[in-house]
């Protein structure tokens, strides 16, 4: 790789790479915790938040399904509080609605009550519910019994994050994309831009997303995991009169995903789903969105094959829903019956960014790695927009230890 010269100026502090919600709050937890400290961010998109921040039911999680004492429970539960406080503060768009967990097969119910355990254990607030029940919250849902957890709610992420940006008082730079990285342990990080510009920093943290794993490379550091995007797919419900709030299916703990799921946003329309499906780009929207280089190295990555052979049962049924608007009709009709393939609008989707280990592990807990003046944030899952107040501060706790000022 071309070297990039260090000269003895910064242009600041830090540099943060990446303008979705977990890097903005970093920026913004940086600069409150240590006021004069110069934050640059970087963002290759014309303005915040243009993909998982802004490209998801906008659930403010309660942590309910999170193993306790894990980053997800500890991040999920503060988070949801501040999150909530944080759009009142701030006037943005919020609401805290309660959702249901509904089980529609038996083999459903003992995983049901161990979600009502495990929230207890994360000091959630959960009623558990008859058949009869559940008509009280959704008259139009079906299932064999539920669980209702009070404290979720949904908000507007890119409003959150476009108050990050500006609170924060950081330099923000939209339209830079990040193409080489310089780090000397003894002098910083400079990066080149694609527009040719050298930017430098004594420290830099890569919040950088669906693109997180490349930046740490161009860093120097193994990340140890590959980026495997996973398309998430929605429909808008035609009919939201439907759903008055939001209906979650028991998910499977062997997966990191929550399944075909109700949500009425803060705008009134409800989303349906997603499922998910290898998308075929690190930004892969739809199935015609090829990008060459970076299929082959999902294919090439030992841990990709591992996950193909160890569930291609539950990936050939997600593929049938993406291909099928009857077969996604059913999985929808489990929850609400009501539904028909003509209520379900297409809507956009979104990509996840799963970190999946060489021995095909789906890394279920954020993950956080440094090196010399560099912090990785190398998984941010949901509930990641949820969370990215408590994450910021932690993560910014990190850039200011490798500063010097923590």
């Amino acid at each position: 790789m071309e070297q990039v010269r260090l000269r003895s100026a910064y242009d600041c502090d830090v540099l943060v790479i990446g303008g979705g919600i977990v890097g903005l709050s970093t920026a913004h937890a940086i600069t409150r915790a240590a006021p004069g400290t110069r934050v640059t961010v970087l963002e290759k998109e014309p303005g915040p938040a243009r993909h998982q921040t802004g490209r998801n039911s906008g659930v403010i999680h309660s942590g309910v399904y999170y193993r306790p004492g894990s980053l997800k429970a500890r991040y999920a539960v503060r988070g949801a509080a501040e999150m909530v406080k944080f759009c009142a503060e701030y006037g943005i768009a919020h609401a805290v609605t309660g959702k249901l967990i509904v089980a529609t097969d038996r083999a459903e119910l003992p995983r049901l009550h161990a979600l009502v355990q495990r929230g207890r254990e994360n000091g959630i607030p959960v009623r558990e519910l008859g058949a009869a029940q559940i008509a009280e919250y959704e008259p139009e849902v079906r299932g064999l019994a539920a669980i209702h957890v009070g404290t979720t709610g949904v908000c507007d992420y890119v409003g959150v994050a476009r108050q990050l940006a500006e609170a924060s008082g950081a330099e923000i730079r939209y339209g830079t994309e990040v193409r080489r990285v310089d780090r000397r342990p003894e002098r910083g990080v400079a990066v080149r831009t694609g527009a040719g510009d050298v930017l430098r920093g004594r420290v830099m943290v890569n919040c950088a997303g669906l693109h997180c794993d490349e930046i740490a490379r161009l860093t120097g550091d193994d990340p140890g995991m590959r980026i495997v995007p996973f398309r998430g797919e929605y429909y808008e419900l035609a009919r939201p009169e439907l759903v008055r709030g939001l209906v979650y299916p028991v998910p499977d703990p062997a997966f990191p995903f929550l399944g075909v799921h109700l949500t009425r946003g803060i705008d009134g329309g409800v989303h349906v789903g997603p499922n998910a499906v290898p998308a075929l780009a690190r930004e892969g929207y739809g199935w015609g969105v090829v990008h060459p280089r970076e299929l082959g190295g999902t294919l090439r990555w030992p841990g990709s094959w591992h996950i193909a052979r160890r569930h291609w049962r539950y990936g050939a049924g997600e593929l049938r829903r993406s291909l099928s608007k009857r077969a996604f009709t059913a999985a929808v009709r489990r929850l609400l019956p009501a539904v028909t393939p003509d209520d379900l609008v297409p809507a956009p989707a979104g990509v996840r960014a799963q970190a999946v280990l060489a021995d095909g592990t789906l890394v279920d807990d954020f993950l956080l790695k440094e090196g010399p003046r560099t912090v990785h944030v190398l998984n941010a899952p949901s509930p990641a927009a949820t969370a990215a107040l408590p994450i910021g501060r932690e993560v910014g706790h990190r850039a200011l230890a490798a500063l010097g000022r923590a």
